[in-house]
């Protein structure tokens, strides 16, 4: 399977399953586009019938460009067979060890998000702030279930996390005080909205944290619309500027803004560029994913602005890049030469199975996405995940397991999409959320494209 499609000046052709990207002329392109349901003959008429004032389309180029083609198909950059699908239920079922907690410190917070998929940190549920004693466990059963896996990720989630602050310093020196005599490596991630980032935060950050997700929607009316405190203010003109004090004192180390756009703000590049005017250089722009019938809500009319955005972006990104002033959109980070390997590819994120939730009480979920849901409770961290049949569903989630996805193009850089807002828009982690496939899609074209530019511009 192959993809073509013309962008910006440029026209692409992706093979699928060995992933190998094309910049390639006009006529190489139809060829390309010929070359499995037509002969050699009948390609060279169509292409002399298309170009017939082009002096260099001549039989004997087309013969050349056919077999520069051939040559292609046969070492797999073209038309390479999917080998990939047969094994793609045993990648998941061989793996059985975890290797990443998101531990919800703090079913609380001290803004009053409404267009917040948590009911404002809460979950649905009640306010609650993790004990070091449940954190304690669950670094243990972290370690007792990462078999021989060295690195291990815990992420510290809410909810504010910073509401519940000293206990994730506690946890953190406790992981330390134990990861070299287990033979483990521990690599913390924080995602705060940034109303209590101080400076002993940010230095504690910036020693123990190897990433930081910081909340911001971009433009001041459009991030204060959502993002208002239990007063009714927006936060915006409180947290920036301790977001460019913790960027400018974070210097090299990962972080990331995260941004939600809406139906509110479908120009939501202007956001983006907001931000990257403010100094930030690691960005984030999620679609608000919620009842269809929230005013915030993306419509289908929403659509093919979405995507024009997401083309502008692309372009906008280039530009700044070649003018020394470049910028990182996380949907847009790929590696066209190396990764990620093919397990990635196929199984995606490991929910429930390699990755869960951890929320105060000691309970699991196969994801943040799932917390309050008791359909989905797996079990907890001390009796382990006892749900076996919910985890055995989340096993079977892959790139394949979807009649819908195993003709898509884009399989292997989705993995079949994320199972929560696959439940959420149609009731089963088997599902398909179409409208976020489409998004996904275009992200994809985009992100190809300004890759592969940069890189023909080395």
């Amino acid at each position: 399977m192959h993809h073509q499609y013309k962008l910006n000046g440029y026209n692409i052709v992706l093979d699928t399953c060995s992933g190998a990207v094309h910049l390639v002329d006009d006529v190489a392109y139809d060829i390309i586009g010929l070359y499995q349901d037509h002969t050699p003959e009948e390609i060279t008429r169509i292409i002399l019938e298309k170009y017939p004032d082009r002096e260099d389309v001549t039989p004997e180029e087309i013969a050349a460009c056919i077999e520069d083609v051939t040559s292609l198909k046969e070492h797999k950059q073209l038309f390479t067979p999917d080998t990939y699908e047969p094994i793609a239920g045993e990648y998941k079922n061989r793996s059985n060890v975890v290797k990443a907690l998101c531990l919800h410190v703090a079913h609380t917070c001290n803004l009053n998000c409404s267009y917040c998929f948590a009911s404002q940190g809460k979950y649905h549920g009640d306010r609650a702030l993790m004990t070091l004693e449940v954190g304690k466990r669950a670094i243990d059963f972290l370690i007792e279930h990462s078999g021989d896996r060295r690195n291990l990720e815990v992420d510290f989630f809410g909810g504010e996390p910073l509401m519940n602050w000293e206990m994730v310093k506690q946890l953190v020196a406790y992981a330390r005080s134990i990861e070299k005599e287990h033979g483990k490596n521990f690599r913390f991630t924080l995602t705060t909205n940034g109303v209590l980032l101080d400076d002993e935060v940010i230095d504690f950050c910036n020693k123990e944290m190897h990433n930081v997700v910081l909340s911001l929607d971009g433009r001041k009316e459009v991030h204060d619309r959502f993002r208002k405190d239990y007063a009714g203010h927006g936060s915006y003109d409180v947290i920036v500027p301790k977001f460019q004090r913790f960027v400018e004192k974070r210097g090299d180390k990962s972080y990331y803004m995260r941004g939600t756009f809406t139906h509110y703000n479908t120009d939501f590049t202007n956001d983006i560029f907001h931000m990257a005017d403010l100094g930030f250089t690691e960005l984030s722009m999620e679609p608000v994913v919620c009842d269809p019938s929230d005013p915030c809500a993306l419509t289908e009319e929403d659509m093919p602005v979405l995507f024009e955005q997401y083309e502008i972006l692309a372009k906008e990104m280039l530009r700044r890049h070649r003018e020394g002033h470049p910028f990182t959109f996380y949907h847009y980070i790929l590696d066209l030469k190396n990764g990620p390997c093919i397990y990635k590819r196929i199984t995606g994120c490991g929910s429930g199975t390699e990755y869960m939730a951890v929320t105060p009480w000691g309970e699991l979920f196969p994801c943040h996405q799932f917390v309050g849901d008791n359909a989905y409770s797996l079990g907890n961290i001390w009796d382990g995940v006892t749900n076996t049949e919910v985890q055995e569903k989340f096993r079977s989630c892959n790139a394949y397991s979807r009649p819908e996805c195993k003709d898509c193009w884009a399989r292997l850089y989705c993995s079949g999409g994320c199972a929560a807002n696959s439940y959420h828009a149609t009731g089963s982690i088997q599902g398909v959320y179409k409208y976020g496939c489409e998004l996904f899609k275009k992200r994809i074209e985009c992100a190809i494209m300004l890759q592969a530019a940069l890189s023909a511009e080395e």
